[in-house]
């Protein structure tokens, strides 16, 4: 089977290019001494700054090209299914999903297990693209069109996906 993401791989950070790290780790709430989740965090371009906050970060993706690239971030990476994590319930401190929910397959099933491994009162941090923006209208049409399978929420659905 066909996986964008393994030939994206070694051009992906150049494409997408690193992110401002003072907006997750505000959004996070880091540092803390915790364990932080990356699910779906591919080369780990968001993780890869914030390794120094948290007392452990695991990244989770399923392309192993990407995988890769995370481990030479000095990241932990481990190959599965947000919807399937394995991972205990409360097994985390923080969790972030950067640019991917419009990836899973199953976005009500991994949203669950995202729950489900974050502690109580703990933090879980969802960033997309916003499909009404043109570049990610246009990003969007690229991927229908690579039969990546993405399903792009507009803010107003976010709350009900």
């Amino acid at each position: 089977m066909l996986d964008h993401f393994d030939l994206l791989a070694p051009l992906y950070d150049w494409v997408i290019g690193p992110p401002n790290p003072a907006r997750p780790q505000t959004l996070l709430d880091l540092p803390t001494p915790g364990r932080l989740l990356d699910a779906g965090g591919g080369t780990g371009r968001v993780t890869a700054q914030l390794r120094g906050l948290a007392g452990e970060v695991v990244l989770l993706d399923q392309s192993l090209p990407m995988l890769r690239q995370a481990q030479a971030k000095g990241l932990i990476p481990l190959r599965g299914d947000v919807a399937r994590l394995p991972f205990p319930d409360a097994s985390f401190d923080r969790v972030v999903v950067v640019d991917a929910l419009h990836h899973f397959v199953d976005v009500r099933a991994a949203l669950a297990d995202l729950l489900h491994v974050l502690r109580p009162g703990e933090r879980l941090v969802i960033e997309e693209p916003d499909i009404q923006h043109r570049v990610v209208k246009v990003v969007a049409l690229a991927e229908r069109l690579a039969l990546m399978g993405s399903h792009f929420y507009a803010p107003e659905a976010s709350s009900r996906a």
